[in-house]
């Protein structure tokens, strides 16, 4: 059963389409995650968007995943709609970039290290020295830049390994959904930290992507400047997923 008013209440939740999205703020899910993660306390996150709605709404297994998260974020401005179109008023979007870099900042000021799962081996030497001049006093355990196929029970366990000896209670993971969110699913009993799925955040602070301007970001229209930056990779995405989630917001509207 869903369970929300209209107050930032931790455990506090809506249902999309079945998938579970957190009432929360980014500075709410900031001192939340940080608190986790400084008593040695595991699990994942979810940052919620269209895409990962629609993944969720087409496969149950991976609906399943998402709503065994420590937290779902809503980090996609639709989400945020949805569910103030039914009454949770008190819900903010807390985009998976922002959090990246809150949580980042809360890490540096109580000493908390922190280690990067995802990414090109560039995109990984840029984003270290991105967030070294953002925050001085961030502990950076270790960067892993895993290929990109499937890995072996070897290669998975030899990188789970490295993340655990180097003592990082913090783990960012940029692997892209679905795929971050399985690997977390699939990992949380092995990894010794809180592990946080930030999609396309390493890309962005790197500066191998360009962040959408304020103003896109805003009024929901994200997903455009994406579609636009990568079209030949996105547009199947975004085509496909956003008219459906439109239709079952129409759905939805017209039963209730």
């Amino acid at each position: 059963m869903d369970k929300c008013n209209d107050r930032l209440n931790p455990g506090c939740y809506f249902k999309v389409m079945g998938m579970r999205v957190d009432v929360t703020s980014l500075d709410g899910a900031t001192e939340q995650l940080v608190n986790i993660a400084a008593s040695r306390g595991e699990g994942y996150v979810c940052a919620a968007n269209v895409h990962m709605c629609m993944e969720a709404h087409d496969d149950e297994g991976f609906q399943q995943i998402v709503n065994d998260a420590s937290l779902v974020v809503p980090d996609g401005k639709p989400l945020v709609w949805w569910m103030r179109a039914f009454g949770i008023r008190a819900v903010q979007q807390v985009r998976g970039p922002d959090l990246f870099l809150s949580v980042s900042n809360a890490a540096s000021a109580q000493g908390i290290p922190i280690s990067l799962y995802g990414g090109t081996l560039e995109v990984l030497g840029r984003l270290q020295k991105f967030l070294k001049s953002q925050y001085p006093d961030l502990r950076i355990a270790n960067a892993i830049s895993p290929p990109f196929r499937e890995l072996t029970e070897k290669e998975e366990r030899s990188y789970i390994d490295e993340i655990n000896r180097s003592g990082a209670k913090i783990l960012f993971v940029g692997l892209g959904c679905p795929k971050q969110e399985k690997w977390m699913a699939h990992n949380t009993k092995r990894v010794e930290a809180l592990m946080i799925g930030v999609g396309a955040a390493f890309d962005f602070y790197a500066g191998t992507k360009k962040i959408a301007p304020e103003w896109m970001r805003k009024s929901g229209l994200e997903w455009l400047h994406r579609l636009f930056s990568e079209p030949r990779r996105l547009w199947r995405r975004y085509l496909w997923n956003n008219p459906r989630f439109v239709y079952r917001f129409i759905m939805e509207w017209m039963s209730r």
